[in-house]
C-alpha cells in the first residue's frame, strides 16, 4: 500500500506531492518502479488525493481516494488488500528498493510473534529534549534511538486493530506507533539513511542526485 495522498504544502510543490517531478517522472513513479521489481509484492494498491485516480489506475495498480489524516489513508487501502501480510510505504520516498521491500518482508515472515517489521536508520546526530522556549531538557541517549522510515511490512490483522479507532488518527505520525500502543510487537529492520522522506525542496534537490546517480 503507498501512501501517496500529501498536499505538497511544506514542499512548495502547488499540487499533490506525489505527483511532482523527480528525476525526469513523477515521484511515485519511482516507488511504484521498486514495488513491481520486489519479489514478495503480489498487488499494489495507492492512496490518492480525490480526482486522481485514474492518473494511477492506468498504470495498472487499485486506486482509492485518501483521507484527511495518514493514518484514514492507510485505514481505507487497507479496506482493498487481502494477503496476510501487507506493507506500508509512503510515496515521499522515492529511494526505497526492491530489496528493501522484500526485506521487511521476509524478516515478518520468519518472527511468528512480532505485528511489525519497518525500515529504520540509527541515529547519529546528537539529539537533544528542550522545552517550548527553547532551553534544553535533556540529552537523549543516541545509541537506543532509530529514524523510522517506511516500508513497514505488518501482520495485516494487527494492522486492522491499530486503525479500528478513527480517533487516534490525528496523533499518529506512522502506522507502527498505533501497532505499538496495541501491544504489538514491532521490530526494526536496519535501512540506509539514503531513504531518505521528500518533505522540503532541498530534500527534493538531494533525492534528485541520488536517483540520477543510482541511474
Amino acid at each position: 500500500m503507498i501512501a501517496a495522498a500529501g498536499s505538497g504544502q511544506r514542499l512548495g510543490a502547488g499540487g499533490p506531492k506525489a505527483f511532482v517531478e523527480l528525476a525526469g517522472r513523477p515521484m511515485i513513479e519511482w516507488s511504484l518502479e521498486a514495488f513491481r521489481a520486489a519479489a514478495s509484492i503480489e498487488e499494489i494498491v495507492v492512496a490518492v488525493p480525490p480526482g486522481t485516480q485514474q492518473t494511477v489506475s492506468d498504470q495498472g495498480v487499485v486506486a482509492v481516494t485518501g483521507g484527511e489524516h495518514r493514518s484514514e489513508t492507510v485505514a481505507k487501502a487497507l479496506e482493498l488488500t487481502h494477503s496476510e501480510i501487507v506493507v506500508v510505504h509512503d510515496a515521499a520516498r522515492p529511494l526505497v528498493t526492491p530489496g528493501l521491500i522484500d526485506a521487511v518482508v521476509e524478516e515478518l515472515a520468519a518472527e511468528d510473534d512480532a505485528a511489525a517489521v519497518i525500515a529504520a536508520a540509527q541515529v547519529t546526530d546528537t539529539i537533544k529534549q528542550a522545552s517550548d522556549g527553547g532551553q534544553v531538557e535533556r540529552t537523549l541517549d543516541r545509541s537506543g534511538l532509530w529514524a523510522v522510515q517506511t516500508p513497514q511490512a505488518f501482520r495485516a490483522d494487527a494492522l486492522r486493530v491499530a486503525l479500528s479507532d478513527p480517533d487516534s488518527y490525528a496523533d499518529a505520525t506512522d502506522d507502527a506507533m498505533l501497532v505499538e500502543q496495541r501491544g504489538g510487537r514491532v521490530l526494526i529492520h536496519s535501512s540506509s539513511a539514503d531513504n531518505i522522506k521528500v518533505t522540503s525542496p532541498f530534500d527534493l534537490r538531494v533525492a534528485e542526485l541520488l536517483l540520477r546517480e543510482r541511474r
